[in-house]
């Protein structure tokens, strides 16, 4: 998909604050002990190519890559799988500082029901050194750490969104008072909003990863929204993940996912940037959704 066509229809400049690709990995080969038991080569081989390989699997295979920093000894590498159906994606945490890393696999169509339907898998696992004896632990791991939390994000001049990180495998969405009475009585706006209805409300599954003090992997993944209303709302359960810096409240992304709006219909692979504030529940709203019961669940 063209990212200008899907930024603007989507609410403008999504991508916008997303920085300059990074290329400090160019030349280097990391090997990585992943505690799946595979271990996993990655050689960037250039500012737009790497060549990745599973011990035992597949040959070595070249993709065109993405890079952005975290903070300055973590990256995000992220790249789609070229040639493959239905689409896959590897989104890496590369932790030079601990040598550590985390992976997402991101797959459509791997439910009959739901084709469009994307599922995440995570996997922890050390970077090789040479000479050096690769430790089981620590690792990067899950947390509960932002539980309780509102942050306001930033994607653009024209685009926020509002998350509550009200537990650790859920979060819901809004926008900030502001920008929902900016967005009154806008079609686009008012279509998604009636569509919208079809929803209990906006729990989507979401993944919190530590990475280190400061430093949050957060993965989120349309699946309420897809099975229910995925058709009418045309995102078809895109999945999002963001390598969140607290110390400097920016944070830095990938989308990936499939759109069928019309002209806009096509895949969706971006990267993303996005600065950030704490918000305080002070309104009712906000304090609601930090406190009602999931209506997903039992």
């Amino acid at each position: 998909m063209d990212v200008r066509q899907f930024s603007k229809f989507s609410g403008g400049s999504i991508d916008q604050y997303s920085p300059p690709k990074n290329f400090e990995l160019v030349g280097q080969k990391l090997t990585l002990e992943m505690d799946d038991g595979f271990e996993t080569v990655l050689n960037f081989t250039g500012k737009n190519t790497l060549e990745w390989s599973v011990a035992g699997g597949a040959a070595t295979t070249e993709e065109s890559y993405e890079c952005l920093k975290g903070d300055p000894t973590t990256y995000l590498v992220t790249y789609e799988l070229g040639g493959v159906d239905p689409r896959a994606c590897h989104t890496y945490v590369i932790d030079m500082e601990n040598m550590l890393v985390t992976r997402i696999i991101a797959e459509i169509g791997n439910n009959p029901q739901y084709p469009y339907l994307i599922s995440t898998a995570f996997e922890f696992g050390a970077i090789k050194q040479e000479g050096v004896e690769t430790p089981v632990y620590p690792r990067h791991g899950r947390s509960s750490d932002l539980d309780g939390n509102i942050m306001e994000w930033t994607y653009g001049p024209t685009l926020t969104t509002v998350h509550v990180y009200y537990c650790s495998n859920f979060y819901r969405i809004t926008y900030p008072t502001s920008k929902l009475k900016e967005m009154e009585g806008e079609t686009f706006n008012d279509a998604m909003t009636e569509i919208l209805k079809g929803l209990p409300s906006s729990d989507e599954p979401a993944v919190y990863i530590k990475i280190k003090e400061g430093l949050y992997l957060t993965s989120i993944t349309e699946i309420n929204s897809e099975k229910l209303i995925g058709e009418k709302m045309g995102f078809r359960s895109d999945t999002l993940c963001f390598l969140q810096n607290y110390k400097r409240f920016y944070a830095v992304g990938r989308g990936f996912g499939t759109s069928t709006l019309g002209e806009f219909e096509g895949p969706i692979f971006i990267t993303l940037g996005a600065y950030g504030r704490f918000v305080e529940p002070t309104e009712e709203r906000f304090k609601k959704m930090l406190t009602d019961p999931n209506p997903f669940l039992t």
